[in-house]
This record gives C-alpha cells, sequence and structure tokens, in this order.
C-alpha cells in the first residue's frame, strides 16, 4: 500500500473534504483527489461517497481511517522526535474530563502539564456523556466507572466514595420519615439510600425537595441547611473536618473509580504517555485524601 496516498486521504477524511484538505495542507486539490482515487483503485474499494458538495466517508472508508489515522500520527511523531533528537512529547492533546473532576481539579493539573511539556497543546473539553474518541479526535478520556470497551485500553489512577451528609442544622429524621434531599439529575421517584454508619446499616427514605445537575451545587445546597445529598467524600472532607457537615453514613455500593482511557493500540504516543505518568504522579496511591487535597486548594 502506498503511504502517502493513505496519508492524503487520511488528510481528506480528517478535514472533511478535498477543498479543505487543500487549504490546510497547501497542497493542490487535484492531487489530493487524483491520490485518493488511486488508493481506491488499488484497493478496489469506494472510500467515499462524492455527491453534491458533501463528502462522507463510506464504511469501508470510516473502517481504513479509524485504523490507520492514529498509526500514521505515531510514525510522524516518531520521525519528528528522531529529528530533534529526543522523544520530548509534542503536538495537540485532546481530553475529555467529566464535570466533577474538570471543576475541582483539572484546571490545575492541565496547568502543571503544560509547564512541563510546553511543546504540547493541550486541549480539555468538559463532558459527563460517552465520547467516540476516533470520530471526535479525542487522544484520551477520563470517566467515571466506564463500561467495557474493547476498543480502549486504560488504567484506573483515582479512588472515591460516596456518603451521606447534611448540614448539623438539618436534623436526621426518625425512621419512619422521609429525609428532605438534594439530589443530581432529572425528577424520578424518592426511593431509598443504604447507608452504613457508626449505628450500623440503615435505609433512610428520601424526599428529593430540589434538584440540580451538578455535584458541586448539590454539596453549596447541602452547606445551606436544605436537605441531605449522596456526596463523594472527596467533594465534602473538608467540610466534615471544618464541621460545616456532619456525616451520616457511607452509602452502601461498588467504589467509584476514575479511569483514563485511550484507543487499544501498540504504540502509545509520547504526549499520552506523559499524561498518564503526569497523573500516576499527581495522584500517586489513587486515594480520595489526594484529590480532596485539589478541591481544598482550590
Amino acid at each position: 500500500m502506498d503511504l502517502l496516498a493513505l496519508a492524503d486521504f487520511n488528510l481528506v477524511a480528517r478535514h472533511g473534504g478535498f477543498g479543505r484538505a487543500a487549504r490546510a495542507s497547501g497542497r493542490p486539490k487535484a492531487t489530493l483527489s487524483r491520490r485518493v482515487a488511486e488508493l481506491e483503485a488499488a484497493l478496489d474499494l469506494r472510500l467515499f461517497e462524492r455527491g453534491g458538495r458533501v463528502l462522507k466517508l463510506t464504511e469501508e472508508g470510516r473502517a481504513l481511517f479509524q485504523r490507520t489515522g492514529a498509526l500514521l500520527t505515531e510514525l510522524d511523531e516518531t520521525a519528528a522526535a528522531i529529528a530533534s533528537g529526543g522523544d520530548r512529547p509534542r503536538g495537540r492533546l485532546r481530553i475529555s474530563a467529566p464535570l466533577l473532576f474538570s471543576q475541582t481539579a483539572m484546571g490545575r493539573i492541565a496547568a502543571g502539564f503544560a509547564l512541563r511539556y510546553p511543546d504540547v497543546r493541550l486541549e480539555v473539553t468538559t463532558e459527563d456523556r460517552p465520547v467516540d474518541m476516533v470520530e471526535e479526535g479525542y487522544d484520551l478520556v477520563i470517566r467515571v466507572n466506564p463500561d467495557p470497551d474493547e476498543s480502549l485500553v486504560g488504567r484506573s489512577f483515582l479512588r472515591d466514595r460516596l456518603v451521606v451528609v447534611a448540614s448539623p442544622h438539618l436534623d436526621r429524621p426518625a425512621d419512619d420519615h422521609a429525609v428532605p434531599a438534594v439530589v443530581r439529575g432529572p425528577a424520578s421517584g424518592g426511593g431509598t439510600w443504604d447507608v452504613v454508619g457508626p449505628a450500623g446499616r440503615a435505609r433512610l427514605a428520601v424526599d428529593p425537595v430540589l434538584r440540580l445537575s451538578s455535584l458541586v451545587m448539590v454539596r453549596d445546597a447541602v452547606r445551606a441547611g436544605v436537605g441531605a445529598a449522596r456526596l463523594p467524600i472527596s467533594l465534602v472532607s473538608h467540610d466534615l473536618a471544618a464541621g460545616t457537615l456532619v456525616h451520616w453514613g457511607d452509602v452502601e455500593g461498588p467504589e467509584i473509580a476514575l479511569w483514563a482511557l485511550y484507543p487499544s493500540r501498540r504504540l502509545l504516543s509520547a504526549r499520552v504517555s506523559a499524561f498518564l505518568d503526569y497523573l500516576k504522579e499527581a495522584f500517586p496511591s489513587g486515594a480520595p485524601e489526594e484529590l480532596a487535597a485539589y478541591i481544598g486548594g482550590a
């Protein structure tokens, strides 16, 4: 396979058209079109659907782009590293991170990483939704308890756990009364919380009196005394130590784990490897107290 033609195909696929690829690369549009046509002829496959002003990848073209794009990037990085006399990370690094981690820690982590590796252009997007790393051009994603994905590999770098907390001015109701609760997410039934405290296990009936879209907002509302909430211990440990919140018990259930995920491939870019190492340095044991230290320093 002609690697130059393959590189031109990836250029066009990445920019979504021959004209945009030509403008971005400074190469003639006709040359890109010819080399992609030669690649299609060599593979005996149609890689693009050409119609009107829209250029779309075929199913085979999408598969080829997904499988070869990262490899070509790695080849470029390797050549650049050899030419510069070292393997110092460089280039663009795009990361998707969840909202709470971004609000509490990612700004300081990103700043420290940028200072250490000035040749890397770091871009961080905050979102809790699952993202398609290849389609959306991410090099690494950070997710909470992600579902298994055969196309991704990664490592857990931080652990947390949920606790039920409330203002010291909010009395815990008797067992036959519902707890006024601040919850995150859309409307649903009241439900119950299973907690483990000094007095043993308990099941708390809850009455959602306030629904908010972020856990930081939930914490602030609980501080104001409107109700109790389930929150990560890292987010409230300083409040518990200061007495502005009180601990009603630990929530029974699986541990919260933050994972750094990246496409499954044998070779990992220098910039992704550097960021993974930086996360390990920031959270050497992965304990909730390490994240709480970032939150306390905010």
